[in-house]
């Protein structure tokens, strides 16, 4: 609490002043533009590494950023993140979802050992609200993770926008990343798919209204990745791909 109280004085002293004024300008008319669901690992920060200012668009964050699947949820059961979507897509008319997953995500590392019946079973879903959550809403890409046995040169087939709209993954086809972190990627993409069940969505999605992307984070050196449809993997946004990953989007996602 130290730290945060310090941390506040100097906003007042530095920050404030810029912060107000931008409030002021998008308060009777603010335009997000996307709605960004990432993990609450605390050292992700996407609007430092997106440089998005205040009003650039709403961010959901949990353990793991699981969007669950419509499945779960029957009459008024639901959660925060389906009801990030209504607010941001439906009321807000945002044309932009995007799931950022990252690397040496505590969840992930968790979800992956979860493929032992051990660890999630019954009694350690009842003591671990966090397990609980996995099992539930991870189980999806963990089953798809596993059915690929290791070997990731290997397609993975995943639903996008609309059933008939699927894509084509290869999932770390370099092999730079450990075996939790490709696990990650694949639970990012899972996202997407889940995204899409919603039936709210479905008229916006069909229509190519609304747009779901793809970014992973490298934690360890600060490198951002896009999932490229065309290129079926995740590819680094840096100088050499940024105009050829813009050029694909403006084509099939504006």
């Amino acid at each position: 609490m130290d730290k945060i109280l310090r941390g506040i004085m100097r906003y007042r002293v530095l920050d404030r002043a810029i912060m107000v004024k931008q409030f002021q300008e998008v308060r009777d008319n603010p335009v997000p533009k996307a709605i960004f669901y990432t993990c609450m690992d605390s050292r992700m920060i996407p609007t430092r590494f997106t440089e998005t200012c205040v009003g650039d668009m709403f961010v959901v964050r949990n353990a793991g950023n699981l969007v669950p699947h419509s499945e779960h949820f029957i009459d008024e059961m639901t959660s925060c993140e389906p009801a990030g979507l209504e607010l941001s897509c439906i009321i807000n008319d945002i044309r932009h979802v995007i799931v950022c997953g990252h690397s040496d995500c505590k969840a992930m590392n968790l979800l992956y050992k979860l493929k032992s019946k051990e660890e999630s079973s019954v009694e350690q879903r009842r003591i671990s609200p966090l397990k609980s959550w996995l099992c539930t809403h991870g189980q999806t890409s963990l089953k798809k993770f596993l059915k690929m046995e290791g070997d990731f040169d290997k397609p993975m087939l995943f639903t996008g926008e609309t059933p008939q709209r699927k894509f084509v993954a290869y999932i770390d086809p370099e092999n730079k990343f450990c075996i939790e972190d490709k696990l990650s990627q694949v639970n990012t993409l899972q996202q997407l798919q889940n995204i899409a069940s919603y039936g709210m969505l479905k008229k916006r999605l069909e229509k190519h209204d609304l747009h779901i992307h793809a970014l992973w984070f490298d934690i360890y050196t600060g490198d951002i990745y896009y999932f490229s449809r065309r290129a079926k993997r995740f590819i680094i946004i840096d100088e050499s791909t940024y105009e050829c990953i813009l050029a694909e989007i403006r084509r099939y996602y504006s």
